[in-house]
């Protein structure tokens, strides 16, 4: 085997191997990205809004709920009401996306599954509880069982010293751990307490947010239920998330782009193998050519040798990177690499390999190989035998 052929070879493998561990590791930061940042944000959200914009109180919301129950695809629908707020502890202030619920609808809710301390069913049981993140929590130095003073700075009530805003004092009753964005920016307290704070009748609900079975069902399903209930608005969550999930979908087919570029080097690497074959054995291809041998037959021999080089690099290319995929975490375990830094207790990665993307990686790394080969192959069959023999 010479140098160059040697090269060619280990190019592939490296190029194919990198690329089937890199878009596994992909896949798995986009499938948990899904599962946190879905498993959160409501898929649609509907609401009453009065001509100047403002969201309405929604008191026919069992009906509407029971409604939406019945559309295919829908798996669950539950009630809230939502604001900005300022939470304060005896140490900090911060603020907060506060969010009224019922907690019987939240029973497969995602932060349910994720309590580190009590859980939501305490909101009922408890007057006047919240439950908040762990981020959160650390940051206003509070754990369960401590008061914090939820601020409501937009409503206001009259007092002897003037207008102050609304406020009230809340028992931490839960903490969640979600491991995202919502651990340090959203604290949940009974639909009831979250309608007085708000000065509203009742249990105050006036949105209704949908789960579905398919969250990218939700751009399909909005238009059907905006024209159904024509009174009512819905959101769905592209409008608030839609940007991240392009902006991971556009890093993950750049990552492909760069990486195939290594594949389609390396396999044009078999180009100068080829080529100088066809140099180095111009004698006997014009030997071959006046014992009979046709034109096509000299394209075949070389095809069949840029592909076999091809083919080699792509099968342990394959093997090492589908290897290299299932073990990487556990040779960061052993050789002590920390990707995420000192501040994470878990470094594992989160790794998705799907075989339709090795697949689509051996196939593309082939017809590089073999698009690879019709140049030399095609000078290879143009020797002319009188001139390559004049001299012999």
């Amino acid at each position: 085997m010479s140098f160059i052929t040697f090269f060619s070879i280990a190019g592939i493998l490296l190029g194919v191997a990198s690329l089937i561990t890199v878009v596994s590791v992909m896949n798995g930061f986009e499938g948990e990205l899904k599962k946190k940042i879905l498993g959160l944000v409501p898929h649609v959200v509907m609401s009453k809004q009065s001509p100047q914009g403002k969201t309405l109180s929604m008191s026919d919301w069992q009906q509407q709920r029971t409604k939406l129950l019945t559309y295919p695809g829908v798996k669950a629908v539950t009630p809230f009401i939502e604001s900005e707020a300022l939470i304060q502890s005896p140490s900090t202030l911060q603020g907060v996306l506060l969010q009224g619920i019922i907690p019987e609808y939240e029973i497969g809710h995602i932060i349910n599954q994720h309590m580190v301390a009590g859980d939501l069913a305490s909101l009922q049981d408890t007057p006047y509880s919240l439950v908040m993140g762990q981020a959160l929590a650390h940051k206003l130095e509070v754990n369960v069982g401590d008061k914090v003073r939820l601020v409501i700075p937009n409503k206001t009530v009259f007092t002897p010293m003037g207008r102050v805003p609304v406020q009230r004092t809340f028992t931490l009753t839960g903490i969640f751990n979600v491991g995202s964005q919502i651990d340090d920016a959203v604290v949940y307290i009974h639909s009831k307490a979250g309608a007085k704070l708000l000065r509203r009748k009742g249990d105050g609900i006036n949105q209704l947010r949908l789960y579905l079975d398919d969250a990218f069902y939700a751009g399909e399903l909005a238009p059907r239920l905006q024209q159904d209930l024509p009174t009512y608005t819905f959101a769905t969550w592209n409008e608030s998330q839609g940007a991240l999930f392009a902006a991971v979908s556009m890093e993950k087919n750049m990552m492909w782009l760069m990486l195939s570029l290594i594949v389609a080097v390396a396999a044009f690497n078999i180009v100068s193998a080829l080529v100088m074959v066809v140099i180095d054995k111009q004698g006997e291809i014009g030997i071959l050519q006046t014992l009979g041998l046709a034109r096509a037959e000299i394209v075949k021999i070389f095809i069949t040798q840029g592909m076999v080089n091809g083919l080699w690099g792509v099968i342990l290319g394959s093997i090492s990177g589908v290897l290299l995929t299932l073990n990487l975490n556990t040779l960061m375990s052993v050789t002590g690499i920390n990707i995420f830094g000192p501040g994470y207790a878990s470094q594992v990665l989160p790794i998705q390999l799907e075989a339709w993307n090795v697949a689509v990686i051996v196939f593309s790394a082939l017809m590089m190989s073999f698009v690879a080969t019709l140049y030399p192959a095609y000078r290879a069959s143009k020797t002319q035998p009188a001139e390559v023999l004049r001299n012999e």
